[in-house]
């Protein structure tokens, strides 16, 4: 027992060498390049910072850029709230569209190589150069004005949303519902990755349990919930981080647009930094906090 015992210490010690080293590239970049600017963006936040031909002066001004950013800039604060709201709802959609489409991706159906290429397709189209193309294509612009122009003006999603306004029952949840299924294409859009990384967790699922819980008389919502879930839970915390940190880097951030508007209109780089600093900290502490609740629910297996 103790032999075997130390034997799957040294294959978990040996694991976590192997993945130190993969990692090593980006800590050694991380600390050589990204540490100092850090630093001196930090150190930015609580400074006046005077810039001119060949002058770049920090005179400390304490939290004066904190108290700018969320009592006199009209819009930062408004931004602020406005982006985390939706980055909850829209990091929520994400999630469940992903995990839904690798339920279904991980189903023996023929052309199933075919759907999954498909369905990778949005990581191809996230990437800068397509994203570049797709949002400043002329034709694709004129296409879709086409498309509405021709429409007949009769829209049941409208309808609908009509009727269940004027009944007056959960009009905010109905909004931020109506607002995921008009976002339906930024949702798959931003969810190929999350794709993959479900696809493979379900993968590694052995289909020895899934027979045993057939012949227990367990039915397929049983299982999905009983197998399912717990085996590739610890993948709906890596998702989740991903996805956070990969909204908040989206182009059509308003908060981003702000600071930077801050910074290179205004050439308030003191300003500028406080605001980032917010931002990031607010985002860190989401993460940490949901990563927290979230990982409470895991379950990790060998």
């Amino acid at each position: 027992m103790k032999r075997q015992k130390n034997k799957i210490a040294g294959l978990q010690k040996r694991k976590a060498i192997s993945g130190y080293i993969f990692i090593s590239p980006f800590l050694i970049g991380f600390l050589v390049f990204m540490v100092q600017p850090l630093l001196q963006s930090l150190y930015m936040s609580f400074c006046e910072v005077k810039l001119g031909a060949g002058i770049f002066d920090l005179q400390w001004n304490g939290i004066k850029n904190f108290y700018t950013a969320f009592r006199v800039d009209p819009n930062y604060v408004r931004y602020l709230t406005e982006e985390l709201s939706r980055m909850v709802v829209n990091t929520l959609a994400i999630m469940v569209f992903s995990f839904f489409v690798a339920l279904i991706l991980n189903q023996k159906f023929k052309g199933r190589a075919l759907v999954r290429a498909i369905f990778f397709l949005p990581v191809i189209l996230s990437s800068g150069v397509m994203l570049g193309l797709e949002t400043d294509n002329a034709l694709m612009a004129n296409l879709s004005s086409a498309i509405q122009d021709s429409a007949s003006g009769v829209s049941i999603t409208d309808a609908l949303r009509d009727i269940l306004r004027t009944a007056g029952v959960g009009v905010r949840a109905y909004n931020q519902v109506f607002e995921i299924i008009d976002n339906i294409y930024d949702v798959a859009i931003a969810s190929g990755i999350q794709i993959i990384i479900f696809l493979s967790g379900l993968q590694t699922i052995s289909a020895s349990m899934y027979e045993a819980a057939d012949i227990e008389g367990c039915t397929k919502w049983e299982s999905l919930w009983k197998i399912t879930f717990p085996m590739i839970s610890s993948l709906f915390l890596v998702n989740w981080v991903y996805t956070i940190i990969d909204f908040c880097m989206r182009s059509d951030n308003n908060v981003v647009d702000r600071i930077t508007e801050v910074m290179t209109a205004n050439m308030d780089y003191g300003l500028a930094s406080a605001m980032t600093w917010v931002y990031f900290l607010i985002i860190m502490a989401g993460i940490g906090v949901t990563s927290f609740i979230i990982s409470k629910g895991v379950y990790y297996y060998d």
